[in-house]
């Protein structure tokens, strides 16, 4: 087993600045004081895996909270599939949280070379601490800007995004790093929210500083499918999967739901926020897609 300090490549030195300053997440600043607390419920949700869930037969879903953490073990699966993910493959997992996608590919995959990058060091601090590379692999964490990655040319098989590209300042920015630092033929994965075309109009509505950073932060949700579908052809992407699997992440509202009513020192910012999420994704205004894309040979 490697440790985190026995580096198997060079990369040029970056300066990243404090994520404190860097970036505003009021829902991590209340999950981390919550595990800190050493709050069950929330470490058994939360505590390995940041995002929601993937039922594949949504109407069994239970609210309770193993088929909660199994259903978001069962999201970073799909994202993995989507980056075709594999034995003996080097694999960057930007926006990586508490390291739980890294922590799901060291469970099922040997030989890897697994890197997860994040710009809040709180949330690399937890990675460290419960991701421990089994047999064969190799884990680091390291704290940087997703779109000014510190890795050189060509230097992963996949790069991954889980459920984060909407807190990155540039999406645009974010594909020509991913493009760069990707070996020819490698994947790209990611999870975001893609508005429906009738609302994507009401999405690009700037909103003043003091309302634009709610409990999710600021999150930029006005890429639409026929924007991905652009970008991937403007840098150089081809395109192998855009899945729509919103239905199989609505089970995640119930499940919020239930978890704020044991809560209760749970904002009213956070349970407004959500319930608005649940009805444009019910009423299919707001959709959950997965994309894969492959940069050529």
């Amino acid at each position: 087993m490697k440790t985190h300090n026995e580096s198997k490549q060079e990369t040029p030195t970056t300066t990243v600045h404090s994520a404190s300053t860097a970036v505003k997440l009021p829902y991590f600043d209340d999950l981390l004081a919550l595990l800190a607390q050493n709050n069950k419920v929330v470490n058994e949700s939360f505590g390995r895996h940041v995002h929601w869930g993937y039922w594949p037969h949504p109407t069994t879903a239970l609210p309770t909270t193993a088929d909660f953490a199994l259903a978001a073990e069962n999201l970073s699966q799909q994202v993995c599939r989507a980056g075709h993910v594999a034995n003996n493959r080097t694999v960057l997992d930007v926006g990586c949280g508490f390291g739980g996608t890294i922590a799901h590919i060291n469970d099922n995959y040997t030989g890897m070379t697994l890197t997860g990058l994040n710009l809040d060091e709180r949330q690399l601090l937890r990675a460290r601490d419960t991701v421990i590379a089994q047999s064969d692999n190799y884990i680091d964490f390291q704290q940087g800007d997703a779109c000014a990655l510190p890795f050189a040319d060509q230097s992963f098989d996949i790069v991954l995004a889980v459920e984060c590209i909407f807190h990155f300042p540039d999406r645009q920015q974010f594909f020509a790093e991913a493009y760069r630092v990707l070996k020819p033929g490698g994947y790209l994965a990611l999870s975001d929210f893609i508005p429906h075309p009738a609302i994507a109009p009401l999405t690009k509505i700037k909103l003043p500083e003091n309302l634009s950073v709610g409990f999710y932060g600021k999150c930029n949700v006005q890429y639409t499918t026929r924007n991905y579908q652009n970008l991937a052809r403007q840098m150089g992407f081809d395109l192998h999967t855009e899945q729509d699997i919103t239905d199989n992440t609505l089970p995640t509202y119930t499940y919020l739901r239930w978890l704020a009513r044991q809560q209760p020192v749970i904002r009213s910012i956070a349970r407004l926020e959500t319930t608005a999420l649940e009805c444009l994704s019910r009423l299919k205004l707001l959709n959950y897609y997965i994309y894969g894309l492959q940069k050529p040979f």
